[in-house]
Order: C-alpha cells, then sequence, then structure tokens
C-alpha cells in the first residue's frame, strides 16, 4: 500500500529563552502569593478599613472616621488591657532572653542522661496550650499542689487564680515556661557556632566561667538574643489563649486581667458584636507589636556600632 503523505509541520514561532527565565520565577511564586493575599493581605486591608467603620457582626456600618480610636480614650477596659499587655511585654520578654541561654549551657554539656533532659524541657513547647493552661490551673487552684505544699509548711491557701496580679503573674509563668523550650533550642543552635578558641584564648588569659559568659559567650550570641526577644515581644503583645484559660471569659476578677486581643476576641464577637470597634483595636495591637520590633532593630543596630 501507498503511504500517505505527512502533514506539513507548521512552525511555530519560538518563544524567546529570556521570556521563559522571565516568568520561571513568577510562576513558582504564584501559589505562595495567592495564600498570603488571601489569608493575610487582604484580612489586613480588610481590619483597616473597618476600623473606621461602625461596622457590626451582621451589618457593613458606615464610616465613621476616627470615632472608634476616640472612643479608646474613654474605654476603660482599653486602658486596663493596654496596661496588662505592656506589663506582659516587660516581664515575659527579659525572662525568655535570658532563661533559655542560661538553660541552653546547662544542657549543651555531654553527660550522662542530658539527652533526658532535653527532652524534658522541650514537651511544653509540643504540649497543646489547653492542655499546659488545664495543668497550670490544677496546680494552682485552692486545693491544688502548691496551696497543699503552702499548708504542709503552715502558709495559709494563696488565691492564685482569685486575685488580679497573681493571676496576671502566674499566666506570665506559663508563657515562659512553654516558651523556655523552644528559645533553648535556638540558643543551642547557635552555642555550637561559637568558637572554640575564644572561650580558651580567655581561658589561658585568667578569665572565669563568669567573665567568659559574659565577655565571649553574650557578644557571640547578640544577634540571637535579639532574634528570641523579637520572637517573644511579638508573642506578648497577642497573648490571648493563657490568660483566657486561667481567668475565664471575663478577664479576671472584673475584668482587671484582660489583654488586648483578649478585648478584641470580646468586643468583636457575638450576634451584635462591634467589629469597626475591635478592628481599631486591633491595628493598636499592630502598631504596638511593630513598634517593639523596631525598637529591638534600633538597640541592635546601636550595639554594632
Amino acid at each position: 500500500m501507498r503511504r500517505r503523505p505527512a502533514p506539513p509541520v507548521r512552525n511555530r514561532p519560538a518563544v524567546p529563552v529570556r521570556t521563559h527565565r522571565a516568568a520561571s520565577p513568577w510562576l513558582f511564586l504564584l501559589p505562595g502569593l495567592a495564600v498570603i493575599t488571601a489569608f493575610t493581605l487582604y484580612p489586613f486591608l480588610t481590619t483597616v478599613y473597618r476600623s473606621f467603620t461602625d461596622a457590626r457582626t451582621l451589618s457593613e456600618g458606615r464610616w465613621v472616621g476616627l470615632e472608634n480610636f476616640r472612643t479608646m480614650l474613654d474605654d476603660e477596659q482599653f486602658r486596663v488591657g493596654l496596661r496588662n499587655s505592656l506589663l506582659y511585654v516587660a516581664l515575659v520578654v527579659p525572662c525568655c532572653v535570658v532563661l533559655p541561654l542560661l538553660l541552653a549551657l546547662l544542657v549543651r554539656r555531654q553527660v550522662p542522661g542530658v539527652a533526658f533532659f532535653r527532652s524534658a524541657f522541650y514537651t511544653p513547647v509540643v504540649a497543646s496550650v489547653v492542655v499546659v493552661a488545664l495543668i497550670w490551673e490544677w496546680v494552682l487552684d485552692d486545693r491544688g499542689l502548691v496551696n497543699a505544699m503552702l499548708e504542709f509548711f503552715g502558709a495559709g491557701p494563696v488565691n492564685f487564680l482569685g486575685d488580679q496580679w497573681l493571676l496576671l503573674f502566674s499566666a506570665m509563668a506559663l508563657t515562659v515556661w512553654k516558651g523556655l523550650g523552644y528559645y533553648m533550642v535556638i540558643y543551642l543552635a547557635a552555642l555550637a557556632n561559637v568558637p572554640r578558641e575564644l572561650h580558651e584564648a580567655a581561658a589561658v588569659d585568667g578569665a572565669g566561667a563568669v567573665r567568659r559568659f559574659v565577655h565571649v559567650t553574650v557578644p557571640a550570641l547578640r544577634s540571637t538574643m535579639v532574634l528570641v526577644g523579637a520572637l517573644s515581644s511579638v508573642a506578648a503583645c497577642k497573648v490571648f489563649a493563657e490568660v483566657y484559660l486561667l481567668a475565664g471569659p471575663s478577664g479576671g476578677p472584673a475584668g482587671q486581667d484582660t489583654t488586648l486581643v483578649m478585648l478584641v476576641q470580646r468586643v468583636g464577637t457575638g450576634l451584635n458584636g462591634r467589629v469597626g470597634y475591635a478592628s481599631a483595636i486591633s491595628l493598636v495591637v499592630f502598631a504596638l507589636t511593630l513598634l517593639l520590633m523596631l525598637l529591638v532593630l534600633r538597640a541592635d543596630r546601636k550595639e554594632e556600632r
């Protein structure tokens, strides 16, 4: 049989290689950019817009300008939340910077059984914050372990979960305890990169363990300490679960342990939630977090000079 002639091949216009090179990075970035736009950028822009409206849960509301921000100045609950959030940052961040470093120095030594202690210190990090908070609530209860020990030594029971300041400090201790293992791992990775020659030279010069820590270890870990300070500052600004689970939805006695994020949840939820006012408080939390980040970075730059 006679074969049919092959159809003529049409010459397709060649796409320049430069076009492929220019489009390829954007094709790889497109899924990530889509997720960020849908779940981060769009909600943020929506929150900024609604902070200037009187929107509620079931209504879009109307434009009110800076009225929500003026309302904050006369809102006692906002002042309480701002005070508690700033106090949280002032007390929790230094503990999260210093204590994990000391813990990392203890567990970095290769001694028998050190792996068990590393795992024990890291266990609270992987545990659910709800489970951890419930354990602390049982321990600090009027009939809990701590009060049982106090009564054994002749001291009266302490109302950890009923006193305004004791409850807030208990929530801070919970936050620090849960984050110790996470920041400890960061410090362990940084300590592995500190040259041993520096410690050996300082030891030859007669420097003791404390002086080597102050003049060798701390300067070598300055950038890591800045990172831990920035991460713990953000976590302290947006703290919610620890205080909410220990203090309850009301925010402790007379709502005196309410934080800004708890206030956002309380004001902006429900069928008649004030979404516009909650969005304005959210912007304040964002501005406070951004300010703390800038202060930490500025302090690091001054140290480098």
